[in-house]
């Protein structure tokens, strides 16, 4: 997943508050801290006791970095250590199931609790990497929504439990476009909008949005891609702006080409739009029409362990108030429905409310387009010779 860079530390606390468990004071006796949640592992039922320092222990959790790992800190680590006495040490690593996948067959597992995409999250569970999640440990949303219709679709799998959902876009500077683009179509339209475009130099999700603009509707975008004439029909509109792309590679690329007004518009990761706008004020406007969007979602590595602690973990941080409290500082959706309307304002500026920035409002969301990692798993290789050979041509 894509992150979007190191933030500083709040200077002020969010508005969402964590939920912390009580804490009772008993004349000169030790305070202790107790929290009981049904943990669920190979489907069975277990109690946590989740004890006070005297009896902490610590997991080691595994992100992405950046203002990503940064938010769950504030949002999960120090609210769950808060609640429990129990510590979270915190690793960054590239993604994929490389490492996880060494420390398995090694039998020296030094994960707890690991941040995956989707397609490795179903992936590393075929492979036996991680361990199959009961799903009726999550408690119920904040609005008593039972867990399994608060989540979004897809957010749950068998052995990883959704936390965000993060997107390809494209954006606009206000400044310079008044009557913005409003539609994927607007991208690929030169007369409406000249000006030059920016795009990732790759085939995924720039397949996906050429087809879009093309009039495909979102949930038809991969059976017709899936087809010959779908992939020819793509690269024929991506011929129609060919002349006028400058391709980026990097995520932090497009804000600048934006800023530096080398394009018009770009399509980028949603969060580094966001973090121009709430961090460095640039007068830039997202368009959501046609977002390829993915999942995050915590796994448990085989033979992690610390794993019962991890487990506590995996479900405080999964609470609607943990996630919404998470989107204050970066703007990621939450995938828990009743998160949505507990999302306050970003944790730097009380005046720049999160929410219309989030993919998964009902607003954003209309024309979502799901990233179809099995497609890609299948022609990553074949479409990637075919674009980088269009590229050439």
């Amino acid at each position: 997943m894509p992150g979007i860079g190191h933030l500083a530390k709040p200077d002020k606390a969010s508005r969402i508050r964590p939920v912390r468990l009580e804490v009772m004071e008993m004349g000169k006796r030790e305070k202790e801290i107790t929290m009981k949640r049904d943990s669920l592992i190979l489907g069975v039922a277990a109690t946590v006791l989740v004890a006070g320092a005297a009896q902490s222990g610590s997991i080691t959790a595994v992100s992405w970095g950046g203002a990503y790992t940064f938010s769950q800190v504030e949002a999960f680590h120090k609210p769950w250590t808060e609640a429990t006495g129990h510590v979270v040490v915190s690793e960054d690593y590239n993604g994929g199931l490389a490492e996880v996948k060494a420390q398995v067959e090694a039998g020296n597992v030094t994960w707890d609790i690991v941040d995956v995409e989707k397609s490795d999250a179903i992936r590393g569970c075929d492979e036996g990497l991680f361990e199959p999640i009961d799903t009726s440990i999550l408690p119920a949303g904040a609005d008593g929504t039972p867990a399994m219709d608060d989540f979004m679709d897809g957010s749950i799998t068998e052995c990883a439990i959704g936390v965000i959902v993060w997107s390809t876009i494209f954006a606009y500077d206000h400044s310079k476009i008044q009557d913005g683009p409003t539609t994927i179509g607007d991208f690929f339209d030169l007369e409406k909008f000249p000006g030059k475009r920016g795009m990732r130099k790759n085939p995924k999700a720039t397949l996906e949005l050429a087809l879009a603009a093309d009039g495909v509707a979102p949930d038809q975008v991969y059976e017709v891609l899936s087809t010959p004439e779908g992939v020819d029909r793509a690269f024929a509109k991506l011929d129609t702006i060919k002349d006028q792309v400058i391709w980026w590679e990097a995520g932090a690329q497009p804000p600048q080409l934006l800023a530096d007004g080398e394009v018009a518009m770009t399509t980028a990761y949603n969060g580094r739009f966001f973090n121009a706008i709430a961090g460095e004020g640039k007068p830039f406007t997202i368009v959501w029409d046609a977002q390829i969007f993915d999942t995050d979602l915590w796994a448990i590595p085989v033979g992690a362990p610390n794993r019962d602690l991890a487990i506590d973990f995996l479900v405080f941080s999964t609470l609607t108030e943990q996630l919404a409290a998470q989107a204050s500082y970066i703007s990621y959706g939450p995938v828990r429905k009743s998160s949505l309307p507990l999302v306050g304002t970003y944790y730097t500026n009380p005046d720049l409310e999160v929410l219309e920035h989030l993919p998964t409002t009902e607003e954003n969301f209309a024309t979502a387009i799901e990233n179809d990692y099995v497609f890609w798993a299948d022609n990553q290789d074949e479409l990637n010779e075919r674009f980088n050979a269009w590229l050439a041509s």
